[in-house]
């Protein structure tokens, strides 16, 4: 069966428009709770959020649910979603709850939910879920009055986290590090400077106070041009820019150029190798990864497993193959000996922990790899028509492969959480990208809008 309201990374959408109501949120509260074993025996449910106004709304109506059903809630405020996956699984709740539309715009919202080991559900779950709030009688359930669930805030929950971050890298003193911090204005902007001041690194921080509508806003991991003029201004070490729910990251060099999730995950691949920690001698990435990237690893003797895009799919196949080191190009790096998820505080933890040990810049690190150029365009479409349905584009992406061959590749997806399209295209030659970029975005927004 199809989801129809769970996507690729919970329920999104915008806020106080359905999905994204406080009566559906609500409803997920109580089918949650159903599914999950709600009733007489208090199980608890850890409930995270950004730092979005309408996170507060959407707080207290998935707690009514969750509380309705006989649930405890655990509610941990403004959180990274990785550390409500965290918490979820050392304070033995059920599951975990976060409300969050990570890297978008502040009057969007979702929901995502974990599972009791602290990974995002299965899809058989999450089909229940929806089975329950769909049904329509949902609504009118609920355990007897005194079984009626308990809401606690949890006050230790930041501490708990940080030391956890911190016990990744065992608390190695960063002492000598100048960094750029900008925490999106979203969940990490509290916790995360903690973290590295409590390492001993010097911290610059920018975008750390969040008014409710300034997630996201022109800051954060989608503006590393923000960390990159500030590590010049400042002549840091390193810029680490966070995205809303700090799972994923991005890193700008001491000269203030970007250093994006491949070669994050090559370098730290490299130095697992190294070791003797990399399990399989195998990473795990997208097939949003340059090719540059795979040339490197092969050369290093190191496979490379490719997946559909997004992270849920990158952890499905390092759970599958026990791999511990994979993530995106967009900054999702999941370190599975020390997360269940993406986690932007521990991969900068990491980054840095290898800086310090190598006592390399973070540019030399990362100049493993000869990247291919490359081109990236998004914009939003009216509705997602299945690409069987067009013409156009099918036959410009069916030619722009066999032009390219084995010396480039494209890539044409709709986003799994927006109304929106994305193209890339990939090759050695940068003339062969910019004609075939905008032969393709000219034919998608002919037939899509």
């Amino acid at each position: 069966m199809k989801k129809k309201l769970f996507g690729t990374d919970g329920i999104r959408g915008k806020a106080n428009q359905y999905p994204i109501t406080p009566e559906i949120a609500m409803l997920v509260g109580k089918a949650t709770a159903k599914v999950l074993g709600g009733g007489s025996g208090h199980k608890r449910v850890v409930l995270g959020k950004d730092t979005r106004i309408s996170g507060y709304m959407l707080e207290n109506a998935i707690t009514s649910g969750l509380l309705s059903m006989g649930m405890d809630v655990l509610a941990v405020g403004p959180m990274p979603t990785p550390a409500v996956a965290h918490l979820t699984r050392s304070m033995g709740a059920v599951c975990g709850i976060m409300i969050t539309a990570s890297h978008n715009p502040a009057c969007d919202n979702g929901i995502k939910i974990f599972a009791e080991d602290g990974f995002k559900l299965p899809d058989s779950i999450e089909l229940e879920i929806e089975k329950e709030m769909l049904e329509g009688t949902l609504a009118e359930e609920g355990v007897p009055c005194e079984n009626i669930g308990k809401a606690y805030r949890i006050e230790d929950a930041r501490g708990r986290y940080i030391e956890y971050a911190k016990g990744s890298i065992q608390n190695l003193s960063l002492r000598g590090l100048r960094i750029v911090l900008d925490c999106a204005n979203g969940a990490a902007y509290s916790i995360a400077p903690l973290i590295f001041r409590e390492l001993g690194a010097e911290v610059i921080e920018t975008a750390v106070r969040p008014d409710g509508l300034n997630i996201n806003d022109g800051c954060g991991a989608l503006y590393p041009e923000n960390i990159g003029r500030l590590v010049r201004e400042h002549r840091a070490d390193a810029g680490i820019a966070l995205d809303g729910d700090a799972d994923r990251v991005i890193f700008c060099d001491a000269n203030g150029e970007e250093v994006n999730g491949d070669r994050i995950i090559g370098m730290l691949a490299l130095a697992y190798q190294r070791e003797r920690k990399l399990a399989s001698d195998t990473i795990v990435v997208t097939g949003m990864s340059n090719l540059g990237l795979m040339r490197a690893m092969k050369q290093a003797g190191i496979n490379v497993e490719v997946t559909d895009v997004g992270d849920r799919y990158v952890i499905e196949r390092m759970r599958g193959g026990s791999f511990n080191v994979g993530g995106e190009q967009s900054g999702h790096i999941i370190f599975m000996d020390y997360a269940t998820t993406g986690d932007g505080i521990i991969s900068a933890l990491h980054v840095l922990k290898l800086m310090k040990q190598t006592g390399k810049p973070l540019a030399e690190l990362a100049g493993f790899m000869n990247v291919f150029p490359q081109e990236i365009r998004s914009f939003g479409v009216a509705r997602k028509t299945p690409f069987a349905e067009l013409s156009r584009l099918p036959a410009e992406i069916d030619a722009c492969r066999e032009a390219l061959g084995e010396s480039g590749r494209t890539i044409v997806r709709y986003s799994g959480t927006e109304n929106k399209i994305r193209i890339l295209v990939e090759a050695e030659q940068s003339d062969d990208v910019r004609v075939w970029i905008e032969r393709l975005s000219a034919a998608a927004r002919e037939e899509l809008n």
